[in-house]
């Protein structure tokens, strides 16, 4: 780009913002933005998608063991080159690297297969983590917060008075 042209784009860039120098990130508008509803930097991820993903991965390895492996081309490029056909030798090498780029994707899908049912399984744990700790809080905040009941009544967090004897009467025998 010559110096007049770079002139040119910085004028025209100058002209479109009115004029004055202002800083603007580049990003998608509002109306755009695939995940309507969300706020920037959001990350949904269900369940249903993560399964979705590892599925298609393992559907795709079964399918690249089924029918890319090409056995047959093996035999046939030592048999021209025994024969003393050029084509033989030139057969088997791309049979090689056949191979070779054949298991890397499919080692790939393997890869894809197991992390998604991996981060399905850890993304499930968390979510029953973090309901374990909220709802902890919220029955311990329960516990404290006298409006709760009545005054002089106990608070139902705790039980009644007959199955606190009732436990207490297990407990003994």
């Amino acid at each position: 780009m010559a110096w007049e042209e770079w002139e040119q784009v910085k004028a025209a860039a100058a002209e479109e913002q009115g004029g004055g120098t202002q800083m603007r990130l580049n990003q998608l508008p509002e109306e755009d933005r695939p995940n309507t509803g969300l706020q920037p930097g959001d990350l949904r991820v269900g369940q249903q998608d993560l399964a979705a993903v590892g599925a298609e991965a393992f559907t795709l390895y079964n399918q690249l063991w089924d029918q890319a492996r090409v056995t047959s081309t093996d035999g046939a490029g030592r048999a021209l080159r025994d024969q003393g056909f050029a084509l033989g030798g030139a057969l088997e090498r791309v049979s090689l690297r056949w191979d070779s780029q054949l298991a890397t994707l499919m080692d790939a899908c393997a890869l894809i297969s197991n992390h998604m049912r991996v981060t399905q399984s850890t993304h499930q744990d968390h979510e029953d983590a973090i309901v374990r700790h909220v709802s902890g809080i919220a029955t311990l905040d329960a516990g404290f917060n006298e409006s709760y009941r009545q005054p002089g009544a106990q608070n139902p967090v705790y039980g009644t008075d007959n199955q606190d004897s009732d436990d207490r009467a297990e407990e003994e025998d």
